[in-house]
């Protein structure tokens, strides 16, 4: 673009060169994304002084930048906010004109605003967003001095006015955290508003200019430059502003900065995001201490210190060090104040952790008695630890208590049904252990188990096998006593197995309750810990995900293994409710298909009772489905001629739909005068929720296990849920002749594990190798 390019009133040569920016064509490198700003800003700086040198904005006059361009970080599609400054021209209408309208028409997003120096001030000191962007202002064209005139008092203002504005400036980045939400654990952050984001390094940046802060360290610089540059490449690949990285746009934005793929991605921007969020949460804090005094309160005396453990104080709201206490000296200091600090709710003063950062050494192995004491105390203290132990990890403490803690920090979980980090969801574990330490004879492990359950993942292998061992190394440095270590193993080895074989396999069966015994060896302290643990894990995964269903499953499941271990007979298995005797004899007396619906337990069971005959699980599961009922079990029972199923079902959304509805349709199904697959088929295009990402689902899979019914085999279906799945898979299994006893639904966020409980015929458990294969293409088939 050339010198006259600006002067001509067309800002179509603007549009232009950027487009050549953004693209300059085949076998020419791309810019980067860091390059691309640079020209971008080079760009709009050389077109807007150009113009205001052709429409004589010299003196009495000055164009400035504020936002994205004022600060150099502009991207591809980012709005451009400019402030004409005047002294009192009378031509500035003339000016503003010729100035806008141009960049209007080529339809280039403008923020703008005219403004004397005693306007900026004053719009400054009345609106937040208007004073944040004034800081930032930067000299385009026209009069230096009158530029630099408004800046120096905007500055002034800032400062002077601080303390009258500090509690609006608070709550507004505490209402943009609630909306927007944390960049660090979002499936999709908003780069720019989201906590962690790019505004709250806007924010660190305002404080440091009233004078109360330091600038931003070089942590929240990379972490500035990582945002800016995922920023640019979502702008560069929509093709338009956006500020929300959408998880179907994250591996070309993976691919565009040469990170590896979307996981990695979310794992450096959680790291970023939480290294930002750190600095404003701090600086909020620091700039409230700091700010000046007057009047009277600036006769009172300084704020006393406080003693509240050994070598612990409060001072001015915060918890920091005694004068007298070391690290060097007293092993269990970092974790005394990280406790107190989680007790008393009393955040943990910046310079006190940067001088435990420099000054604490690693513990020796075994631990000091004193310092695993604070360990357990700073874990039990509930939700207040996750700041605590957030507080602590930004600053390197945490990893040189737990150095194992690197593979799992900022590791973005890799199913739907999880909402934190690997780390974070570890931290939140542990919270929700604290409310259960009172079910268990050994609270310790609980909370200890708790916090490592899952450090194995990040690592190649089985995470409950790699974090067994890890756990066992844990264990050993913090003291533990070689029967502890065995179980705090024990339990991440086995934290899975309680809620997997509640939720997907036949709790009447002998065999069932029989293995799980095995598997802990009788040991029924482990049972108590890894009951409780899964109550923790699950509530700490996400919304919906420690259901009514699950946690009565899993409490008949531990009380049955109790029994067992007691050596006492288990309940015996197989017989009919009243309900379902009564729906049987009223089908062998008129012959019609019967059904209630008991909504006095949570959740529902559904009783169906028909004639015995083919298709008949299908045909129930797809009503149930139409009616929007999450099935969680089916269990047949057969009695005469007569079938005789048992749903567990709870509502997607709503309320439980009228059972006369559910039995009306049901009818017409059997009867052939209502079609249902194609029902379902019309729901599901109307009702099924769309990919986040917009990727294809993960390929079903289907296992087989022999020992884990008794002359039965089950089939576990691992797939991608939909409307009327159990539907068509029912219908898979009775078209191959499969002697189906009872059905298990896991539901995990978008993910199914679906158990099915297959008669093992004349041999027994074993079903042959053709026989699986047909029924395993036939299932894979109806899954996707």
């Amino acid at each position: 673009m050339s010198a006259g390019d600006g002067a001509s009133g067309d800002a179509g040569d603007l549009i232009r060169a950027k487009a050549k920016l953004l693209d300059p064509g085949a076998g020419k490198r791309r810019l980067g994304p860091e390059a691309l700003r640079t020209a971008l800003v080079d760009l709009h700086d050389f077109w807007l002084s150009s113009r205001c040198a052709a429409i004589g904005l010299t003196d009495r006059a000055a164009l400035v930048a504020v936002g994205a361009l004022g600060r150099r970080e502009l991207a591809p599609y980012s709005d451009l906010d400019l402030v004409l400054l005047h002294d009192g021209r009378k031509d500035v209408e003339r000016l503003a004109e010729q100035l806008w309208y141009p960049l209007w028409d080529a339809g280039i997003g403008l923020d703008h605003s005219v403004r004397t120096p005693g306007q900026a001030v004053q719009v400054a000191a009345t609106d937040l967003r208007a004073a944040f962007g004034l800081l930032e202002a930067r000299h385009i064209a026209g009069d230096p001095e009158l530029a630099s005139k408004v800046s120096t008092a905007v500055r002034q203002a800032w400062r002077a006015g601080i303390r009258n504005r500090f509690d609006e400036i608070t709550d507004g980045a505490h209402e943009r955290w609630r909306k927007s939400g944390d960049v660090a654990h979002r499936v999709e952050p908003d780069l720019k508003n989201g906590h962690g984001g790019l505004r709250d390094i806007q924010l660190v940046d305002a404080l440091a200019a009233a004078q109360l802060v330091d600038r931003p360290s070089a942590d929240v610089l990379a972490a500035r430059s990582l945002l800016l540059d995922v920023r640019t490449e979502l702008h560069r690949l929509a093709g338009r502003a956006r500020d929300v990285l959408r998880a179907q746009d994250a591996d070309e934005v993976a691919a565009s900065l040469e990170i590896a793929d979307r996981f990695e991605l979310a794992r450096a921007l959680s790291g970023a995001a939480r290294s930002v969020a750190f600095a404003a949460e701090v600086g909020l804090r620091s700039a409230r201490g700091a700010l000046p005094r007057r009047g009277l309160a600036a006769l009172r005396r300084a704020p006393v210190r406080r003693p509240l453990d050994n070598g612990v104080v409060e001072h001015a709201g915060e918890v920091t060090l005694a004068r007298d206490a070391t690290a060097a000296r007293d092993p269990a200091l970092v974790l005394r104040v990280a406790a107190t600090a989680a007790r008393t709710g009393f955040p943990v003063a910046a310079g006190t952790l940067h001088r435990l950062a420099d000054t604490a050494p690693e513990l020796r192995e075994p631990w000091p008695r004193a310092a695993l004491g604070e360990l357990l105390s700073l874990l039990g203290t509930g939700r207040a630890l996750v700041d605590v132990v957030e507080s602590l990890d930004r600053t390197g403490l945490w990893g040189r208590l737990f150095p194992e803690w690197g593979a799992v920090r900022d590791l973005p979980p890799r199913d739907r049904a999880h909402v934190w980090t690997v780390d974070r969801h570890l931290v939140e574990a542990c919270a929700q252990a604290a409310r259960l330490t009172t079910r268990v004879s050994r609270p310790d492990l609980l909370l200890v188990g708790a916090l490592l359950h899952d450090i194995g993942k990040g690592r190649d292998g089985d995470h409950s096998v790699v974090g067994e061992s890890i756990a066992v190394q844990v264990g050993r440095r913090l003291g533990l006593s070689d029967a502890d270590v065995a179980v705090l193993g024990a339990m991440v080895r086995h934290h899975l197995l309680l809620p997997h074989t509640a939720t997907r396999r036949d709790l009447d069966d002998p065999t069932t309750i029989a293995r799980v015994v095995e598997t802990i060896e009788g040991n029924g302290l482990l049972l108590d810990l890894l009951e409780a643990l899964a109550e923790a894990d699950s509530l700490a995964t996400g919304p919906g995900v420690w259901s009514p269903w699950k946690r009565a499953l899993i409490r008949d499941l531990a009380l049955r293994c109790r029994t067992l271990i007691a050596g006492e007979a288990l309940p015996e298995a197989g017989t009919l409710t009243e309900s379902g005797t009564a729906l049987a004899a009223a089908v062998d007396g008129d012959g019609k298909p019967q059904l209630r619906l008991d909504d006095s337990v949570d959740p529902a069971t559904v009783t169906v009772a028909v004639t015995n005959r083919p298709g008949l699980l299908a045909a129930a599961a797809g009503v149930l489905a139409l009616h929007s009922l999450e099935v969680h079990a089916a269990q047949l029972t057969t009695t005469g001629g007569v079938a005789v199923f048992t749903f567990t079902v709870s509502p997607k959304f709503g309320g439980l739909p009228d059972p006369a509805l559910l039995r009306s349709d049901l009818i017409r199904v059997l009867d052939g005068t209502f079609g249902l697959p194609e029902a379902l088929a019309r729901k599901e295009r109307d009702y099924a929720p769309m990919s986040p990402s917009g990727e294809a689902p993960a390929p079903p899979r289907v296992l087989w296990f022999d020992d884990e019914a008794t002359g039965a085999v089950v089939l576990e279906l691992r797939g991608t849920d939909r409307i009327g799945l159990l539907h068509r898979i029912a219908t898979a299994l009775e078209g191959c002749g499969a002697d189906l006893r009872w059905a298990r639904v896991a539901t995990l966020g978008g993910s199914v594990v679906d158990s099915f409980c297959l008669d093992g015929g004349a041999g027994g458990s074993r079903l042959p190798d053709s026989e699986r294969r047909r029924i395993e293409k036939a299932v894979l088939a109806a899954a996707v």
